[in-house]
């Protein structure tokens, strides 16, 4: 059985937002798009299927539930490791 890739994309303003926002998200051709784009402008990209799932449920423009924080906090945390940006 072949699944097709997912992909979600957040965004995050700590001096606007509340918590992350899905700003895209799709599977197949869309998420290949997404990763392009993504890959295009120097954005790092983590793989993490079981995340990716959960946040696929959450509605575009819309803050993560609490109960993702964790796992959301770890996935900036692991970005802003690679791009030694300071939260």
């Amino acid at each position: 059985m072949t699944t097709s890739k997912k992909a979600v994309a957040l965004k995050y303003d700590k001096t606007k937002d509340l918590a992350p926002k899905t700003t895209a998200k799709g599977q197949g051709s869309i998420a290949r798009q997404i990763i392009k784009i993504a890959q295009q402008n120097d954005i790092p990209i983590k793989q993490d299927e079981d995340l990716v799932q959960m946040l696929s449920q959450i509605e575009l423009n819309q803050n993560i539930p609490e109960e993702l924080y964790q796992a959301v906090a770890e996935l900036f945390s692991f970005i802003y490791g690679l791009t030694n940006e300071k939260i």
